[in-house]
């Protein structure tokens, strides 16, 4: 075979230059749309929005348990730990959803609904996520913190998800599973022993944290089941929307959780004594139960998509407020 000898592009006619520009370029866009592709597969699997949260939670309640500052390193070890956790659940959640995913518009495009992962290959990423994420937790934040990140898994796994099909309590559950991460932070921070040792102010303001998670859960939720009850309703899903069309029931849960997070976000400032912290939270607080209130009236989509903004303010000024003013002293 006769090698052929290729000039430099400076050497090269104009025209050979354009021909050969011509030619890579859609070689570089295939690279360019692989990439792409494989991260927004990534993203469809891993939810980041979710994980960003749960991260968020962790980071405020080792904070909020007081005491001598959590290790820089440890925590980051301990976040990365339950990145790895909330990545696995996610994937787990889309492989028991596939069915269910195909049959609403926003869904039907996630990897596993499209046919584009196979399950078993997910099932494995699913798992090693879960074993290097505990293991992790483990080995920055104890056995204990690492423990409340498997019940979380645990709880969103084997009891929410698959709830979704029979009950309309399962946001009861989901609540309690967004709840759970407070726990991750409190224990890798110690939380028990200050406690043991009569430190209660951490204890205090970790639970009134887990509180507020809980209940902002319910308006949040209720808002996203309105905007999307006929898809949920297309498959099968026995949303609170779904089960009472008019809203109602769903409305009621909605403003009873808002307004009983009121006075549990009032809490949060009781261990710092910050007055800054408690008009932050009263102001949110109230904010948000005017936002529900609103839409248990009215139930309609505008009203729903300003209670699902106003529940994502809330929850980052709640949680910007008690980082920034909410730590006992």
């Amino acid at each position: 075979m006769t090698a052929v000898a290729t000039a430099p592009p400076e050497l090269m006619p104009a025209a050979d230059v354009a021909v050969a520009v011509a030619g890579a370029a859609p070689v570089a866009r295939g690279h360019a749309a692989a990439s792409r592709s494989l991260m927004a597969t990534i993203s469809q699997l891993v939810r980041p929005r979710i994980a960003v949260m749960v991260l968020a939670t962790v980071a405020t309640a080792a904070w909020l348990t007081g005491g001598q500052p959590v290790e820089p390193l440890r925590l980051v070890m301990v976040l990365v730990g339950t990145a790895l956790v909330a990545a696995s659940s996610s994937i787990v959640n889309q492989i028991l959803e596939r069915r269910t995913d195909r049959l609403m518009p926003r869904t039907a495009a996630r990897p596993l609904a499209a046919g584009e992962m196979r399950v078993a290959v997910a099932a494995w990423w699913s798992a090693a996520l879960l074993g290097l994420g505990a293991a992790i937790v483990t080995a920055a934040g104890g056995w204990p913190a690492a423990a409340a990140a498997v019940a979380t898994w645990l709880l969103y796994v084997v009891v929410y998800t698959p709830m979704k099909l029979v009950s309309p309590l399962n946001t009861a559950v989901g609540a309690i599973a967004g709840a759970l991460p407070v726990a991750i932070g409190w224990l890798a921070a110690d939380g028990p022993a200050r406690l043991a040792a009569g430190d209660a102010r951490g204890a205090l303001a970790a639970a009134a944290l887990a509180g507020v998670l809980y209940l902002w859960q319910f308006p949040h939720f209720m808002a996203i089941a309105w905007l999307y009850r006929r898809h949920y309703a297309a498959a099968g899903l026995q949303m609170l929307t779904v089960v009472d069309p008019t809203g109602l029931r769903a409305a009621g849960q909605a403003l009873s959780a808002a307004l009983a997070m009121v006075p549990v976000s009032l809490v949060l400032a009781v261990p710092s004594g910050s007055v800054r912290l408690f008009l932050a939270a009263a102001v949110a607080a109230v904010a948000y139960a005017v936002a529900t209130a609103r839409f248990a009236i009215r139930r309609d989509d505008a009203t729903a998509r300003t209670l699902l903004l106003t529940s994502l303010a809330t929850l980052l000024g709640l949680l910007c407020a008690a980082v920034a003013f909410g730590r006992p002293v």
